[in-house]
């Protein structure tokens, strides 16, 4: 078997994996058995668990679910659980869009869109189960007036321990170097 056929079978497995993940993530949510059978965008295709899934993270949100009718009814869910998302805080660049997951178009960006959600229900200290990592925390830094003026003036700081001190004086750019430099 050639290195590209076996990386690509790891890719496969990693993303069945998540895949995998995600639905258990969702049944551990809503409380309810999802048979992993079935192809993960068949399993989510009528928006059904989604619903469900946002109904228990923002109470009350999607007031019909639709479990019967066309497809405009089943897209209704998953329209209906796009906005559940934006009302809870997912990033939009990292939101689906309801024919990506329908039509299979783009599975990729659902599983992405579906790890946001999670990353976000522990940063808003959900008491559910969890999955993924946990976002950071903003860490904001106040500098005194010296130590940005010292910014300003060109100084560059320890870097790796090897130049303390150094400023940008003398660093000549473009000019052919020696061993001596």
């Amino acid at each position: 078997m050639s290195t590209r056929q076996e990386e690509r079978d790891q890719k496969e497995k990693e993303d069945k994996e998540q895949k995998d993940q995600i639905i258990d993530w969702i049944s551990a949510v809503i409380g309810e058995p999802i048979d992993k059978k079935e192809p993960f965008e068949k399993v989510l295709k009528d928006g059904q668990y989604l619903c469900k899934l946002i109904n228990k993270l923002v109470p009350g949100h999607v007031k019909k679910i639709n479990s019967k009718g066309g497809n405009f009814a089943l897209m209704e869910n998953l329209a209906a659980f796009q906005k559940g998302m934006r009302a809870y805080g997912v990033p939009e660049d990292e939101l689906f869009q309801p024919v990506d997951l329908f039509e299979a178009r783009n599975v990729k960006a659902v599983v992405k869109s579906l790890a946001a959600l999670a990353r976000l229900c522990l940063n808003k200290g959900f008491a559910g189960p969890a999955f993924g990592p946990k976002m950071s925390d903003q860490n904001k830094r106040e500098f005194s007036e010296e130590q940005a003026r010292a910014n300003r003036d060109g100084f560059i700081g320890l870097q790796a321990g090897s130049n303390k001190g150094a400023t940008q004086a003398g660093i000549n750019i473009g000019k052919p170097r020696s061993i001596n430099d």
